[in-house]
Formats: structure tokens, sequence, C-alpha cells
């Protein structure tokens, strides 16, 4: 089969006037993830040719994701293409296909490109969506004659290295609102990520209302670090950011930190603190001296009300409770807050993630300090790995960097991109521990609007995205770095720079 497309490849180049420049072939598009397998045909496809979206699919996701990318398609070809149901092979179009045997991945896509039109196939939802994602790249990055885009052909079969690829957002130390947030998974969505963590409440600030608990927005809520004001995200409006992430194919993962990373939830209630006297509120960016209070009964109602109210909103099947840096908190107290946390996360058929600790009782671990106890994580069945020196985005480029924090050490774009997660496995030599997938963190201390976030996340981000998805053979430096360097271009025409 691949021969024959060698040979009608030959003969269309022999025959037509539709040939390519040796930098508009489809291996020259400088995607960021680089996808697993390309293969040029040296032929082009005008944009201009085209003039519809062809599927018989009937999904509410998919129908979301082809309405964006015919507003996407008009804004970058300044053509306009429809969404028909009614198959014409007559035509040239867009072909979604989800009729597709393959068990590689269920994000496994194929993307052709020919003179006739372009197919996408795939045996999933999730898959297709990837796919229109490259075909988003392969606009972008095409150039023009005439005025008018020419898209290079070939066929690229695309699949993903991890099955989780996430960013974590914190919006409790600086709040960022439901734009913001939405901005983010707008880039987010172009670079194939499929979670994103919220950290909804910390010492600092608790940022998701719970009707039965109005006080811990009134008061919780109320300010940020540095004593500026704060603000939440009302149950209507993390709602429409949950389906707003599902429809882009990204899954919202809600983080409830416990039993530490609690001062604003005991200052907004006085019982909830062993003592009955709340703390004022908190607006400095120490960690490690809060805890909820285990020998209190209104404490485990006030945790299963907060799960089940979140849970209601979620569609998502993790729910993150974190457990980290609690330093306060006896051993004995900590497992009876978190076995109990757990509970209520599972009476709503969610999974549990934890940060990992010293006290381990749960299935899927987020591991982030790279001195934790190995033997106690091995107690654990699944990882997502964050290893602070490399994906946390908060870090500083260098000595330099007007943002950030730098004790995990500087991690210069090149140190974001050039690991493996795999190293993990040799750490901890246990073949039975699955990596689901690695995340990259943001934490906000040091950051408090939208182009500072920026400043810190861009470019680094993009390098994590080709981690999860690209296997590691075929991601070198040197070839990422001059694709990266067009990417950057492309962030400043949204209004994102890139400082490195």
């Amino acid at each position: 089969m691949k021969c024959f497309y060698i040979i009608a490849s030959l003969i269309f180049v022999n025959c037509s006037t539709n040939t390519v420049n040796y930098d508009q072939k489809l291996e020259n598009i400088p995607f960021i993830p680089l996808p697993q397998v390309i293969e040029s045909s040296n032929l082009f496809l005008s944009v201009s040719e085209l003039s519809s979206i062809q599927t018989e699919i009937k999904s509410e996701r998919i129908e979301a994701a082809l309405k964006d990318f015919t507003n996407f398609w008009e804004q970058q070809t300044s053509n306009e293409i429809v969404i028909n149901p009614n198959l014409n092979n007559s035509l040239k179009s867009i072909h979604l296909d989800l009729d597709y045997n393959s068990e590689t991945s269920k994000e496994f896509y194929q993307l052709e490109i020919n003179e006739k039109g372009i197919i996408i196939k795939s045996n999933t939802e999730e898959g297709l969506y990837r796919g229109l994602t490259t075909l988003k790249q392969v606009v972008i990055f095409s150039s023009k004659t005439n005025n008018i885009k020419r898209l290079a052909t070939g066929t690229i079969n695309d699949f993903t290295n991890y099955e989780y690829r996430g960013a974590m957002l914190d919006v409790a130390r600086h709040f960022f609102d439901i734009d913001d947030v939405k901005r983010y998974i707008d880039i987010l969505s172009l670079y194939k990520f499929n979670f994103l963590h919220l950290h909804l409440t910390d010492d600092q600030g608790w940022r998701i209302e719970i009707k039965k608990w109005p006080q811990l927005t009134v008061i919780g809520g109320a300010k940020e670090v540095g004593g500026t004001d704060g603000g939440f995200f009302t149950q209507t409006e993390y709602k429409e950011l949950v389906n707003y992430a599902h429809e882009k194919f990204i899954t919202i993962i809600p983080e409830i930190d416990v039993p530490g990373h609690t001062n604003a939830a005991l200052a907004s209630y006085a019982e909830l603190n062993c003592n009955g006297i709340s703390p004022n509120i908190y607006t400095g960016i120490e960690v490690g001296f809060s805890s909820l209070c285990a020998q209190k009964k209104v404490t485990y109602k006030f945790l299963e009300d907060v799960v089940d109210e979140i849970s209601l909103l979620t569609k998502g099947p993790y729910f993150h409770v974190g457990g980290d840096e609690s330093y306060v908190t006896s051993d004995e107290d900590f497992i009876q807050i978190i076995d109990s946390v757990f509970s209520y996360v599972q009476k709503n058929n969610k999974t549990p993630i934890t940060w990992d600790n010293n006290v381990k009782t749960g299935e899927i671990n987020q591991l982030w300090n790279e001195g934790s106890d190995f033997m106690a994580i091995k107690k654990s069945k699944k990882i997502i790995y964050s290893p602070a020196s490399k994906t946390y985005l908060d870090m500083k480029y260098d000595s330099l960097s007007k943002y950030g924090l730098s004790w995990a050490g500087y991690s210069s774009v090149r140190n974001a991109y050039e690991w493996d997660p795999k190293i993990l496995s040799t750490k901890l030599n246990l073949n039975e521990i699955e990596i689901l997938g690695i995340e990259a963190p943001v934490w906000t201390e040091t950051v408090s609007s939208f182009d500072e976030l920026s400043y810190l996340v861009f470019p680094r981000l993009l390098g994590h995205s080709e981690v999860g998805w690209t296997s590691k053979d075929l991601r070198k430096w040197e070839d990422y770095n001059q694709r990266l360097k067009k990417h950057k271009i492309h962030l400043k025409s949204i209004n994102i720079e890139s400082p490195y």
C-alpha cells in the first residue's frame, strides 16, 4: 500500500503543476507536539477549493469541535466553510470518519491531505479531535500564494505516548477569572493537553462556591497573596468552565487541598479549628502551618459536603485531594482525614489523587518531590509525574527572570524539554507501577495577571506537550528549538509574549 502511494505521488508530481516547494512539505510543518509518523506526497491543496466539512457523526462534542473549527478556518484562511452531514464524494471537503480500526491508542488518528480533500479517521471522538488539532497547525503554518493558503499533502499517523497530559493552574494564591482560564484552555487544546488540574483552595484563598458553607468564599475568597482582592468561581461559572473544557476534549480536575493548606477554610469557619478560634486571613507564601481538626465531627461533615457539591459539577473521573506539606498534622490525624475524604470521593464515583507525601494511601500519586520516599510511593498503582526541577513552570528561567521562584532550581526552555518520564521507572525499580502521564504545574505566588502567567508558562509548556505526546526517540532538541521559534511567532500573534 505504501508503495502505491509513493508511485501515485510520483505520477502526480510529473503531471501536475500543484507541486510544493521544499519548505512546504508536510514534514516541514513545525508541529508541536511532533506526530509519530509523517509521510509527504509533495503536492498541495488550496484552501479555497474546500467548501465543507462532511461527517455523519452525531455527537455534541464533535459538533462543538466543528463549530470551533469553522470559526478558526475562516479567521485563518478568509474562506467560509460549512458543516454538511450529507456526504458527497464529488466535492472537495474535510471528511471525518469514526470507523477506523486501531488498537494503538484511543487518541490515534490518521490525517490525510490529498488533491481531492482532507480525511481524518479515528476509532474515537478523542482521536478525531486530535486530528483536527493537527490540521489547525497545518493551516496556521502553511504559506500563502496569491494570498491563498496552500496545504502540503501527505499522511500523518499519530498517537499519544502517555494517556495523561496535564497542566495545573493555581488559582488559590492569585485568582484567575473564568475568561483567563478559558484562554488557558484554548492554548492547552492546540497543544494536545487533555487534563487541566485546578488548584482551587489553599491557605491564601478558597476559590469555589460551596452552597452549604457560603463563608468559604465570602471570607476565604476575599484576598490573595499580597493582600489584594481575590475572587472565586460560582458553581455556575465552574460548571461553565468544565463544559468549555469538555468541548475541547480537556478534563478539569478539581483540587481541594487537605488537611493542610487550609487556612482560608479555617479563617472562614471557627468551628473547623480545634480551639474554636478562626485564624487571620493569610496573604504570605509560606506553607505547612495549617491543618483541619481530625477530632471534630464537623470537619467530616464539612469535607463530605465540599466533595459532594464539587463532584456533581465535575464530568471527569478524578478528584485531587492534595495531601502534601501538612507538617503540623500527626500521621494518625492525617490518615483519619485522608481516608475519610477518599471515601467521600469514591462515593461520588471519582478516583482520588494525592500529592506525594510520607503517608501513602492513594491509588494515584502525583509525584513532584524528587527527594521523596520512593518506598512509600511504591504503594501507589499509578503515577502522574511532575518533577519540580523539570515541570514546575513557576521556577525562574535564570537569575534574570522577572517572576517565579527558584527553590527547585532554574529551569531553562531546554531543561523543560530534555527529560524522559521513564527515568522514574529506573528510580523506583518497579515495572508494575504505571506512569499514567505527566503534568506541568504553575504555582502563582509571584504572578497576578495572565501576562505574568504567560511569562513563566510560555514557551516551556510547549516542551511538556511534546514530552507527553511524542515518542522519546523522535524528540531532538535542535529540531524542536527550530519549530519552537515559529510557534513563538504564532503565540505573539495571539498576544502572548515568550520571553525566552
